[in-house]
């Protein structure tokens, strides 16, 4: 995947993660959920727990790079089909699910459009 088609891909799934959690905002436990984009691609999500989830862009790698301070950092490359974790597979739509739900937040994420 060249530059451009990558930051075509983490542009659409950025816009998707941030309609999500607008979407969520209404709920009550979600009303304490805020995120910011950042230059340079990084999205900042606090609220969450005792931290906040950082998502950002790792255009050398071609990867979207996932941390968290309860669980660490993971990478995610696009496979073709969607963004997958590089150790275990799991989609990043999964991995955010499972760090909100961790925090006791529902955003849905799982429909998201990986394309």
């Amino acid at each position: 995947m060249n530059e451009q088609e990558f930051e075509q891909r983490a542009d659409a799934i950025f816009g998707q993660i941030e309609q999500a959690l607008d979407a969520a905002s209404d709920s009550e436990e979600a009303r304490d959920l805020d995120y910011e984009t950042l230059p340079g691609g990084v999205l900042e999500i606090e609220g969450v727990g005792r931290g906040k989830i950082v998502v950002n862009r790792h255009v050398a790698n071609r990867e979207i790079w996932v941390a968290a301070a309860a669980s660490g950092g993971f990478h995610f490359a696009w496979n073709g089909a969607d963004w997958r974790d590089t150790r275990s597979e799991r989609t990043l739509p999964a991995y955010l699910n499972e760090l909100f739900a961790q925090a006791g937040v529902h955003i849905e994420l799982s429909g998201l459009n990986t394309v």
